[in-house]
C-alpha cells in the first residue's frame, strides 16, 4: 500500500524569500485540482504558491525529504519515484500534472504511464539540456535534440546521470509527448535563478559583487547570458496549465539580448559597495584552471561549438505570456535572501576561491602594468 497522505486545508503560504503574494491576485478562470510531482524544492514552491493565490487545490507527491514543513496545510502523498512507489496516487485523479521532479526519462514512462488517464494536462519541465546541438545563435524548439539512440547509448554505457542528463531529458519528453499527445507540454528553462536558489550558479555575483573590492569578471563581457527569475517561470507555467498549453517551449530570459557586462554591470546597480570589475581574458583565466559554468558561473568558454549557449530563442514562450522581472529585481532578491540565510550556510558553492580570484588578479595585474 501507499505511504498515506496528510489531510488537506487550504491555506495561504508565502515562501522564505519569495516576493511576497498578495491576496488581491486575480483568480484563475477555473480552479483547477494540479498534482505537483515533487512541489518543495527550488521551482517547486513558488509554483505552489502561485496556484493556491490563484484559487486552485494542490496535492503534493514526494519522499518528504526536501522542505517537508513548507506547506503543513496541503495535502502530500508520499512516494518515491526511483523505486518505483506510486501507490499514493491509485484511484485519484486531477486536471493537471505539474512534473518538477524527474531527471530520469524511467521515471515519466512510469508517471505518464499511470496517470494519463487521470489527468488532463501534464506538463514536463525538461531543460535546455535537451538540446544537442548549442553551435548556433537562435535554436528554436524544433531544433536537433538527443535522439532515442543516443538515450539508449547513454544508458548502455553506464554513464552517470550528469554525463546522461541531456539525452535522458529529450527522452522524457518524448515519453511525455507521446504519451499524453496534445494534453502534453513540456516546458524546457535554462538557468533558473532567483531567492531560494542553493546552487549559488547565479548567486555568486551579487554575494561577490556585494563583497566589493576587485571582482573578477570572465573574457570582454561580450558572452552571451540567458537566465530566468524562479518566480516568473513557475508564475507562467501555472498559468499554461490553465490556458491548456501543449507543445514544446524554450523557456529563459531576458526578453532583450543580455551579455556578461550587461548582467554584471546591472548586479552592480543594486549595491553600493565600492566595487571593480576586472574583465581577465579567456587565456589567463585558463592558465588558472578556471573552470566554466560552476567555477566562474553563468558563463562558459566561448567557441564554435557552443556559440548558441544562451542563446536559445524564447520567442514562442514570450509569445504564449512569460514575461521577466528587471535583473536589478531578481538580483536585490537573492542578495536578500542570502543574508538572511543562516550563518552557517552562508557558504558559496561556485566561484572562484578568494585566494584563487587573487592569484589571478595578480597575474592580471603583472600583465597590464
Amino acid at each position: 500500500m501507499g505511504m498515506g497522505a496528510r489531510p488537506f486545508a487550504a491555506v495561504w503560504v508565502e515562501g522564505p524569500g519569495a516576493r511576497p503574494l498578495t491576496r488581491d491576485e486575480p483568480p484563475a478562470p477555473r480552479a483547477l485540482r494540479i498534482l505537483f510531482l515533487g512541489g518543495t524544492g527550488f521551482l517547486g514552491p513558488p509554483q505552489v504558491e502561485y496556484a493556491i493565490a490563484r484559487g486552485h487545490s494542490v496535492t503534493l507527491f514526494n519522499r518528504g525529504r526536501t522542505g517537508p514543513d513548507l506547506f503543513p496545510g496541503v495535502e502530500t502523498l508520499f512516494g518515491d519515484r526511483a523505486t518505483p512507489d506510486y501507490d499514493a496516487l491509485e484511484g485519484r485523479e486531477w486536471d493537471a500534472v505539474i512534473d518538477n521532479s524527474a531527471s530520469i526519462a524511467t521515471w515519466v514512462r512510469d508517471s505518464t504511464s499511470l496517470l494519463k488517464d487521470r489527468v488532463g494536462r501534464y506538463l514536463y519541465v525538461s531543460s535546455l539540456s535537451a538540446h544537442s546541438d548549442n553551435s548556433f545563435v537562435g535554436m528554436k524548439e524544433d531544433g536537433p535534440v538527443f535522439t532515442h539512440a543516443d538515450y539508449e547509448q547513454a544508458i548502455a554505457s553506464g554513464a552517470s546521470p550528469g554525463a546522461a542528463y541531456g539525452p535522458n531529458k529529450a527522452e522524457a519528453e518524448r515519453i511525455t509527448l507521446d504519451v499524453l499527445g496534445d494534453r502534453g507540454l513540456v516546458v524546457r528553462p535554462g538557468l533558473i535563478v532567483g531567492p531560494g536558489d542553493r546552487s549559488d550558479r547565479f548567486t555568486y555575483w551579487p554575494v561577490r559583487i556585494d563583497r566589493g573590492g576587485e571582482v573578477v569578471a570572465p573574457g570582454d563581457g561580450s558572452d552571451h547570458v540567458q537566465i530566468v527569475d524562479v518566480r516568473d517561470l513557475a508564475q507562467w507555467m501555472v498559468r499554461m496549465v490553465e490556458n491548456g498549453g501543449s507543445g514544446t517551449y524554450n523557456a529563459v530570459g531576458p526578453e532583450a539580448e543580455l551579455d556578461m557586462a550587461g548582467m554584471l554591470n546591472g548586479i552592480r546597480a543594486i549595491t553600493s559597495a565600492n566595487v571593480k570589475l576586472v574583465w581577465v581574458p579567456t587565456d589567463l583565466l585558463r592558465k588558472h584552471e578556471v573552470g566554466g559554468w560552476i567555477e566562474m558561473p553563468v558563463w562558459v568558454y566561448p567557441s564554435p561549438d557552443n556559440i548558441g549557449f544562451s542563446a536559445w530563442d524564447c520567442s514562442k514562450a514570450i509569445a504564449a505570456g512569460l514575461t521577466f522581472r528587471p535583473l536589478a529585481d531578481t538580483a536585490r532578491d537573492t542578495l536578500a535572501w542570502w543574508k538572511a540565510r543562516p550563518e552557517d550556510e552562508r557558504r558559496l558553492r561556485t566561484g572562484p576561491s578568494p585566494e584563487k580570484e587573487a592569484a589571478i588578479l595578480a597575474d592580471w595585474h603583472a600583465r597590464n602594468g
